[in-house]
């Protein structure tokens, strides 16, 4: 589903609070003129009460609205922020919905400008921030951005060459780096399904401003995702007839760009966050299913190139933006024993921009604040990953075990076929949109396909804690020339025999294969060579408990979630119905040729 599960969950969580917020602001609207002579619209609530009041603004591709003087939405990231009495500012941004312009797919950051022609989210933010501290009356000098997803991009894209005035950022599981691992592609493979009906409404294209989009892109209905795109065929079907039919110029973008060439580098907006120096509160969910990657780079990419800076993480056990619900214990079958959303808002959210904004408290000077999942508990740390986290290797072993040792000499290695027409599916069910909840389900289902290596631990005699970046280095083989693969950490709880307790994933990526010396440069393997693919796993915080087992499980697809690798080395989004085939597919674990992973082990 991509950004529309925030969209819905949002609406849920801060409805109701448009009462109070008619009674205590004043609302206004304006269009604001940017440096090339685009018009930004613009939503201003002021507080009725008489005082200074800090900025605190969302730029949003989302609507800005309700529009009118007399309609009334809910304001800021939650609402002790909105009692607490800000002026709230709501901006459409450039080129969608009230605003004028032209919208960019994560629009690239210039960071030489030349003239007043040279436009990006800096310098919007610049001149709409310049505007409000003219305009607007009672502001007390003192800016804060925030955003979730999309807006959270927009927070951070206003960080390079931000403007004076701009005192404190937050970028919320913000979009990040687009081919490498958040929504559009990971690691180089294409996520079809949430893409596909994200775009349908997203993509459509517009003469002009409009307060609303109207109708999808094309009209489509399906109840099982996983049989609609079987019987799709190749990736490039998605722009027949049918469906997006060269309607959606984004959705041109994604299938005419398939590897990590100057449009993806252009919308990697990390490498301009150089020299920040504004505090900034990163926030992501280990269970994000569109942003994980997101929330970690950009925490990473500010602490390396702008290392003075006042940088805070937070991580939470939640799924999209949940850490905005006004409740959150629970979250498929894992219970977390607290209102960690409200334990978000109440001591963090709140806190940082109070105190950066109007000088109103104190921010504790935890580095990061996260949740370790496995135990249920709040845990701070001067450094992200801790320093005390060390990695460990973890080896693929003959008899699918998964053990610190080397693996014995003599070629050893485990064999599954690979099949295009009968992809793993990433989820045990039909659906037609995303479960929401897969990223800790219970991987049994897997387990039982022919197709699906699983190599276990013996039993854990004491709780293991991991805290960072996980690592899979796999040596492989295959009869094609290009395959993908997928690396899965799951928490084996304890029971008799394999099929006995909880699978339940913790972590999981994708790597296609032909990017696994380049992303730039793809190459093809040499079918029976026995190549090295190596990629990480999004970081985690967990504790396998004692008498708890470790899993690792290594599959060739992921479907629905990333489209088909035919298995032929080609450009995919190009592939026909024939290119689609069968391959072996070896992982070796032996002493010359050992597959294993780098677990972050707390120590």
């Amino acid at each position: 589903m991509k950004r529309i599960s925030l969209i819905v969950f949002l609406f849920a969580a801060l409805s109701g609070r448009s009462q109070y917020v008619k009674e205590n602001y004043d609302k206004t609207e304006a269009d604001i003129k940017m440096r090339d002579g685009i018009h930004l619209h613009t939503v201003i609530y002021t507080p009725k009460e008489t005082g200074s009041y800090p900025i605190l603004m969302e730029r949003t591709p989302y609507s800005a609205g309700p529009y009118g003087k007399d309609i009334h939405g809910s304001l800021g990231p939650n609402k002790n922020l909105m009692k607490e009495k800000y002026i709230f500012v709501i901006q459409d941004v450039r080129g969608r919905y009230m605003s004028e312009g032209m919208n960019l797919e994560v629009t690239p950051h210039i960071a030489v400008k030349k003239g007043k022609k040279d436009v990006d989210e800096s310098s919007d933010t610049y001149d709409t921030v310049d505007w409000l501290l003219k305009n607007v009356k009672n502001n007390n000098g003192r800016v804060g951005l925030h955003g979730i997803s999309y807006p959270g991009f927009y927070a951070t894209a206003c960080l390079p060459g931000a403007h004076p005035a701009i005192k404190a950022v937050s970028p919320q599981a913000p979009v990040t780096d687009e081919f490498m691992g958040d929504d559009a592609n990971h690691n180089g493979a294409f996520f079809l399904m949430d893409n596909f009906s994200f775009m349908n409404y997203f993509g459509k294209e517009r003469k002009g401003p409009v307060a609303d989009y109207g109708s999808q892109v094309f009209p489509v209905k399906f109840k099982d995702a996983y049989q609609f795109f079987l019987e799709m065929g190749s990736v490039g079907n998605t722009n027949g007839e049918k469906y997006y039919n060269g309607k959606s110029y984004i959705w041109n973008e994604y299938l005419q760009h398939d590897t990590y060439d100057a449009y993806w580098k252009a919308r990697n907006i990390r490498q301009h966050l150089k020299n920040i120096s504004i505090p900034t509160l990163v926030v992501g969910g280990w269970f994000d299913a569109e942003d994980l990657f997101g929330a970690l780079r950009t925490y990473s990419a500010i602490e390396k190139q702008s290392p003075a800076n006042k940088n805070f993480l937070v991580m939470g056990p939640w799924t999209h933006g949940a850490w905005a619900s006004g409740n959150w214990t629970r979250y498929g079958p894992l219970s977390f024993g607290s209102n960690t959303s409200a334990f978000y808002q109440d001591s963090i959210e709140t806190v940082f921009f109070n105190y950066y904004l109007k000088d109103k408290g104190r921010f504790p000077a935890h580095e990061a604040t996260v949740f370790e999942t496995g135990n249920n508990q709040w845990r701070t740390f001067n450094t992200w990953p801790p320093a005390a986290s060390k990695p460990v290797a973890y080896y693929l072993q003959p008899g699918k075990a998964l053990s610190t040792d080397q693996p014995p000499g003599g070629e050893s290695f485990d064999e599954y076929t690979s099949d295009p027409a009968n992809p793993v599916p990433y989820t045990n069910g039909v659906f037609a949109f995303r479960n929401n909840k897969y990223m800790v389900e219970d991987q049994y289902f897997a387990l039982l396909r022919p197709d699906v290596l699983a190599y276990t631990t013996v039993v854990l005699s004491n709780d293991i804690t991991l805290a960072g970046e996980i690592k899979a280095d796999l040596k492989v083989s295959i009869t094609g020339t290009d395959a993908d693969f997928i690396v899965k950490l799951i928490d084996v709880s304890p029971g008799t025999g394999d099929s006995a307790g909880l699978h339940q994933l913790v972590r999981a990526e994708v790597m296609r294969g032909k990017f696994r010396k380049s992303f730039e440069k793809p190459v093809p393997f040499v079918p029976g060579k026995v190549e090295t693919v190596s990629f990480a796993l999004n970081d985690v915080m967990h504790t396998f408990k004692k008498g708890h087992r470790i899993m690792i499980q290594v599959q060739s697809s992921w479907f629905p979630l990333a489209d088909r690798n035919p298995q032929k080395f080609m450009r995919i989004p190009d592939a026909q119905s024939t290119d689609f085939q069968k391959a072996n597919i070896r992982v070796y674990h032996d002493a010359g040729n050992a597959s294993r992973v780098l677990l972050p082990v707390l120590q």
